[in-house]
């Protein structure tokens, strides 16, 4: 049986620079201290400016721990951040991005991409409610970079 890609896609605005949205997006060690789905974050490999490039998560999804490996692409930052599956138990694939765009007032537009394919099919409430959880990161990124930025 094929399984489809599901998409998702979030716009929120910050209410502080871009480059801080990117800092804070960066500081996978700390993820666990605000997003809420994700237990542990662990730097695997960094690149030659210190910025983490592989980094592998233990999360709570669909009533379980899942684990995945996420390798990052900083060739567009400080606008653009994006990921690629490397491994994972439950995905087959993990693309995404953080797309920073500077507003006037020292705020930020942050637009969210997400394409997941799961290994196994989903009932469709069940997709629902996962990307739900998901869209949610960028509103829990949007609660820390704002309290950081105090």
């Amino acid at each position: 049986m094929q399984t489809m890609a599901e998409q998702a896609t979030q716009t929120i605005i910050i209410e502080a620079a871009p480059e801080l949205c990117l800092q804070v997006a960066t500081d996978f060690p700390s993820y666990p201290d605000w997003a809420v789905d994700v237990k542990q974050a662990q730097v695997l490999e960094s690149d030659e400016q210190g910025r983490p490039i592989e980094v592998e998560f233990r999360a709570a999804a669909m009533g379980r721990s899942t684990h995945y490996t996420l390798r990052y692409d900083y060739s567009s930052a400080p606008e653009r951040l994006a990921w690629k599956l490397v491994a994972g138990d439950l995905m087959r694939g993990c693309d995404g991005s953080y797309q920073f765009r500077a507003l006037e007032g020292g705020r930020t537009e942050v637009i969210y991409n997400l394409t997941i394919e799961l290994v196994v099919p989903l009932p469709g409430f069940v997709k629902r409610r996962a990307e739900v959880r998901i869209l949610n990161t960028v509103r829990e990124l949007k609660t820390r970079v704002e309290s950081v930025g105090d």
